[in-house]
């Protein structure tokens, strides 16, 4: 859904607070029944930040040293980032001399060599992921078939690794919109290139989506270098299947993706603004008649000037690819971020009953606000949708549309389960699914007070889900997921500890060449 600028500066730098912990290196043993507990919070010396950033990274792997940088190749299962005057598969902090940068440190006392070291393969766009295990029989159960029970808290590591994975199907189609987001409206779309995070998979179709509502002409003629902003068509996201045979044995089934990317144009605002509850079109009237925001289902249904609907196109695919792999096990995956994550669910419900033979269909959203009431969400569970939203507590795209009073009185209404509530009220809306709750204040490195861009920002997410063990348990010990990029979308909401040794890098960390996910409208990511 909506997404707001990152570029607001943090009117107060606090005290930076790191969190203690006798070791790293137990078992939490937790529940979704386990009571809360806070973990212990102390301000003592930068020397303390230090230490945790040393347990943090003890995992890791040293620097390749200077002589070998050159040889240094991607991991395969990164995603692929253009780097246009630097060479490939090279980090953009290899090379430097960090002890030099430096010179007013004293390394014995807080900076040694090996902090150093470890520091910069934090901030290096080559940071390791968690490992990808064989999923295998178990494929259903990480895909849903039991809604993830006994899964989330703690969070399974495998099941971890597949959120992050698919989060990054996401990014990708943020960053494949944004590299060239103009439409033209006296021709159909070109053919759009998708730097896929994951090789295994192939992009067979690019999605659509168009708002019915449009602008007054005079917006075009006033600033007409953004006229993609008031298109009333634009680029959303596309299918991709997997067609590597090691990945399909990995994963125990060949996986078909529809990743869809958040609010970026003027009409797709003014659509998130349409609160109104509609009926669904294919279901009879009758009380308790499922029905979804207006503005979304304008987006999912509205056909362009030369590009089909969202709906008609997403459909059209999957039966082609239902019948093109007939006879294997298949899977559908479908995921998005804020808007996208409302698409995603009005997508996965129709595609479920679209023909004959649909494989099992999951939802993994990120930030994705409420979509409907009460009976639209029965109506998905009963369609044998699967759902797993994730959710940042911190995050208040996520209660909206609908009642929101106090991010207390949310809370209280989702645990008892506001069904009754929200069926008698005019914004009657309900979520859908299972849910992996993480918050902003369990990372080390954000500030515990960052703004509402980066508590809806998705590279945000996918660090706050890196990190997560369970509820009552700190940031995980070594979780791999590089800062490079969060630094970048989200530098005035990470803590000064960290920021400061970046910029005594004296690196520019726009050099990386990834799109910022905050620099294309006012928006929250």
């Amino acid at each position: 859904m909506m997404q707001f600028s990152s570029t607001v500066p943090a009117h107060n730098l606090h005290k930076f607070q790191a969190i203690r912990c006798p070791s790293f290196s137990f078992r939490c043993q937790a529940s979704s029944s386990s009571t809360f507990q806070k973990p212990f919070v102390s301000t003592e010396s930068t020397r303390l930040h230090l230490a945790n950033l040393d347990k943090l990274l003890e995992t890791q792997k040293p620097v390749d040293p200077p002589s070998q940088l050159h040889h240094h190749q991607q991991h395969p299962h990164q995603p692929i980032i253009n780097h246009p005057k630097e060479k490939k598969g090279r980090s953009f902090l290899e090379g430097l001399n960090l002890a030099r940068l430096w010179p007013e440190m004293k390394a014995n006392e807080e900076m040694s060599p090996r902090h150093l070291n470890r520091l910069q393969r934090l901030l290096s766009m080559t940071a390791e992921y968690s490992p990808r295990n064989i999923l295998g029989g178990r494929w259903r159960e990480y895909h849903g078939s039991n809604d993830w029970k006994g899964m989330l808290d703690p969070l399974d590591e495998n099941l971890r690794r597949e959120v992050v994975r698919y989060g990054e199907f996401v990014q990708a189609a943020y960053q494949a919109f944004h590299s060239d987001p103009a439409m033209s409206t006296e021709e159909p779309p070109h053919p759009r290139h998708v730097s896929l995070p994951d090789r295994s998979y192939r992009v067979t179709k690019s999605l659509y989506a168009t708002s019915s509502i449009g602008l007054p002409k005079w917006v075009d003629d006033v600033a007409p270098d953004l006229g993609w902003m008031t298109q009333r068509s634009s680029w959303v996201g596309y299918v991709a299947v997997c067609e590597d045979r090691r990945e399909i044995a990995r994963m125990g089934r060949r996986d078909i993706v529809i990743s869809l990317r958040g609010t970026s144009t003027c009409l797709e605002w003014a659509e998130n603004m349409r609160a109104q509850l509609v009926d669904l079109e294919d279901v009879p009237e009758g009380q308790g008649k499922p029905k979804v925001e207006c503005g979304f289902m304008s987006l999912y249904k509205t056909k362009g000037a030369h590009v089909a609907s969202l709906s008609e196109s997403v459909v059209e695919e999957v039966k082609r690819l239902v019948n093109l792999y007939r006879g294997e096990e298949l899977s559908i995956t479908v995921t998005g971020h804020s808007l996208g994550a409302t698409l995603a669910l009005l997508v996965a419900d129709e595609i479920s009953t679209c023909c004959a033979g649909v494989p099992p269909v999951a939802v993994f959203s990120f930030g994705g606000p409420r979509v409907g009431n009460k009976a639209f969400g029965d109506r998905v569970t009963a369609k044998n949708v699967k759902v797993l939203r994730i959710v940042n507590s911190q995050d208040v795209i996520t209660r909206v549309p609908g009642i929101f009073v106090s991010e207390e009185l949310d809370e209280k209404i989702r645990r008892v389960g506001g069904g009754v509530l929200e069926e008698t009220t005019p914004l009657a809306y309900s979520h859908v699914g299972s849910e992996l709750r993480v918050q902003t204040k369990m990372s080390p490195y954000l500030k515990p007070d960052a703004d509402m861009a980066c508590c809806h920002d998705l590279e945000a997410y996918l660090h706050l889900v890196d990190g997560f063990l369970a509820s009552n348990c700190p940031f995980r010990a070594n979780a791999k997921r590089s800062l490079a990029r969060l630094m970048q979308d989200q530098s005035a909401n990470v803590k000064k500890l960290y920021t400061s040794r970046a910029k005594a890098l004296t690196v520019n960390l726009n050099r990386q060449g990834s799109i910022s996910m905050s620099n294309c409208l006012p928006s929250p990511s």
